[in-house]
């Protein structure tokens, strides 16, 4: 069973994290509103169905994700999350993977009352690619 969307603008990197570890892509999605950003790479914003192939890149390393949660930042129904997170371990083909960065991502109060990502930038301020290979 996958945890319920974040009802605090701090719990959504861990609801998205419990999510990505159980390797649910439809779960993931969950956490993101419609129309939202994800930059899987510095200055590559992609939406929609790309932004689901992305993150699905992400799942198919099969590793999980850490996050630590460094700032949060509310006003109203947008808030500012400053996110430390980690995915590191052995791929499926056997290859070690070490991917981290320290996200700035802008989350939304829904109508529901659920905060999902508006813009999801898992590499911050990076303006290039470390060394490590995007999935």
């Amino acid at each position: 069973m996958t945890r319920q969307l974040a009802e605090r603008p701090e719990d959504v990197p861990a609801v998205f994290a419990e999510r990505f570890n159980h390797g649910d892509a439809e779960a993931v999605a969950e956490v993101y509103e419609s129309g939202a950003v994800f930059v899987p790479e510095p200055g590559t914003p992609l939406t929609g169905q790309r932004l689901d192939a992305a993150n699905g890149r992400f799942l198919d390393l099969r590793l999980p994700i850490t996050v630590r949660p460094r700032h949060v930042y509310t006003t109203g129904d947008l808030a500012l999350l400053i996110v430390d997170w980690v995915i590191d371990g052995t791929d499926p083909d056997g290859r070690p993977v070490h991917i981290q960065g320290t996200a700035t991502d802008v989350a939304r109060r829904g109508r529901d009352g659920y905060w999902r990502y508006a813009i999801d930038n898992p590499f911050g301020v990076r303006t290039e690619p470390d060394g490590q290979e995007s999935p």
